[in-house]
């Protein structure tokens, strides 16, 4: 039998070890800055008509996001298509990615790579 001590033991190495996992993942900034790359995601819920469908129109909403994204971090937008968040949406990142260009975004990230995809 193993006792009580050594479960109590265990249990809190194990909490110790997740709950620092958990602080550096919340902490680390990856592409979208401190921002979880699912929150950059949802904030470019109005874009999902533009993303799936080439021939729709982008709302003035939309290209806002878009415009706000890429000043602030312009690597987020890629990461944002090419997410799995993105991809359980329908979101098809060839059609996505030409969003900035559909908007007449001046300073948009063109001749970029984003992931096979070559920014418009």
């Amino acid at each position: 039998m193993v006792s009580k001590n050594v479960i109590s033991i265990v249990t809190l190495l194990v909490y110790l070890v997740a709950s620092r996992a958990i602080f550096q993942q919340a902490s680390a900034a990856g592409e979208c800055g401190r921002t979880p790359i699912n929150a950059a995601a949802t904030s470019l819920s109005p874009c999902l008509g533009a993303a799936r469908n080439a021939r729709a129109r982008v709302t003035p909403i939309c290209c806002g996001k878009v415009n706000a994204l890429i000043r602030t971090a312009p690597r987020c937008l890629c990461a944002v298509l090419l997410s799995p968040l993105a991809r359980k949406a329908g979101i098809n990142p060839a059609v996505a990615i030409t969003i900035p260009k559909r908007c007449n975004i001046r300073n948009r990230p063109a001749g970029k790579k984003c992931g096979p995809y070559t920014v418009p």
